[in-house]
């Protein structure tokens, strides 16, 4: 790092380059709008007669450092510094990328330092003090705009941690089935618009990074979802993943054991969400839709069990193998609806041993076989 006594420019090369400050300032402003087009309305009115005199005071400072006002030249005042970091802030908050923040101070470094240096050589400044007054400036808008990328950096952190704990306190709404005008409300501070659907996706915490790109924009992610734990996985409500969009959203998750709800209303998310607890709890993965009946018939477990043994009560005598063959053979009776060589088949025997079973079956149930409830009752029961 250069010592101010390694350059310390001559009063007069400074007046003069001083006093062409104000000229110096607003050709760096006008170079920056004609060059980098998304500047031109933030830089009018108002704001651009702001923007020329921090242009103007950032040059002043720097000159009062090189003419060996105390402070080493490559390094900024506390107060350039910090203007510096607010304007990298703003241009966060203004949605401009720090590409365009950099641009900038390229461009106002170049047109001012052509400025500065043809009043140098005015002021009878050497080629070696030139060469040394040049490495300066540039190691001084270099600090300068490393502070307002940090500023940029910091504010996108900052507004991306508070629109999470927006977006997450929106899922909680949501979920937990507040009234509409709370969620609009949580909604609009969220930036956030309301989908037709939305659709619930469960899966593992080291998989959503990979997901989530894939996903519509606006995807939300609860906090503490009802009925699950961090061990089961990360919660994610997708919007607009009906219809056509729902085979986009399968091959998004394909192959990360995900379990995917039904597309729903946004204010009856909770029914998704329920639906693909129950799944995620009976050890199913994948698209729900597949496992109606298998979540139909998990519903209520206890009430299924009741009536499982209702339907197997006239066999309840036998010993537990022959009561286990004969529910086999009752079941792939009902479910094949009576075709002895698909039963045969499916129970992997010879047709002759389902004629001997299916007359076991007959002298236990008579009649009830041909009935539609106790059929019913059956393939439920026995599914």
């Amino acid at each position: 790092m250069r010592e101010p006594g390694d350059l310390s420019l001559p009063a007069q090369a400074v007046a003069g380059i001083r006093e062409a400050l104000p000229v110096i300032a607003e050709d760096a402003v006008a170079a920056i709008i004609a060059e980098v087009p998304s500047y031109a309305d933030a830089f009018s009115g108002p704001m651009g007669a702001t923007i020329r005199t921090a242009v103007e005071v950032a040059l002043g400072g720097f000159l009062s450092l090189a003419a060996g006002r105390g402070g080493t030249a490559t390094a900024p005042t506390a107060t350039a510094v910090d203007g510096a970091y607010q304007l990298g802030r703003g241009e966060a908050r203004h949605e401009r990328s720090s590409e365009v923040i950099l641009s900038a101070y390229r461009i106002g470094a170049r047109v001012s330092w052509r400025a500065m240096a043809e009043r140098g050589v005015a002021s009878g400044l050497d080629a070696r003090t030139l060469a040394a007054f040049a490495e300066l400036v540039f190691a001084y808008i270099d600090e300068l705009s490393a502070a307002s990328v940090a500023g940029y950096h910091d504010e996108l952190a900052t507004a991306g941690r508070l629109r999470q704990r927006q977006r997450e306190r929106l899922a909680h709404h949501l979920l937990t089935g507040s009234p509409a005008d709370v969620v609009l409300g949580a909604a609009e501070r969220a930036e956030w618009s309301l989908p037709a659907t939305l659709t619930a996706v469960l899966l593992a915490e080291s998989q959503v990074r990979a997901v989530i790109s894939a996903l519509p924009p606006g995807t939300l992610q609860a906090a503490d979802p009802p009925g699950l734990t961090p061990d089961d996985g990360v919660l994610l409500l997708v919007p607009d993943s009906h219809g056509a969009g729902r085979a986009a959203l399968l091959r998004a998750v394909r192959g990360r054991h995900a379990v995917v709800g039904p597309a729903r209303p946004w204010e009856a998310v909770r029914a998704s969400a329920d639906r693909v607890v129950r799944a995620h709890r009976a050890g199913l993965a994948g698209d729900t839709e597949e496992h109606l009946p298998a979540l139909v018939l998990s519903a209520d477990a206890e009430a299924r069990a009741d009536l499982r043994a209702r339907v197997l009560a006239p066999r309840a005598a036998l010993r537990p193998a022959a009561r286990e063959k004969l529910a086999e053979t009752l079941r792939a009776w009902v479910l094949h609806q009576g075709r002895r060589d698909d039963v045969a088949a499916a129970l992997f025997v010879h047709p002759q041993t389902v004629r001997y079973r299916v007359a076991q079956l007959r002298e236990a149930y008579g009649d009830r076989l041909e009935d539609p409830d106790f059929v019913l009752a059956a393939t439920i029961g026995l599914g």
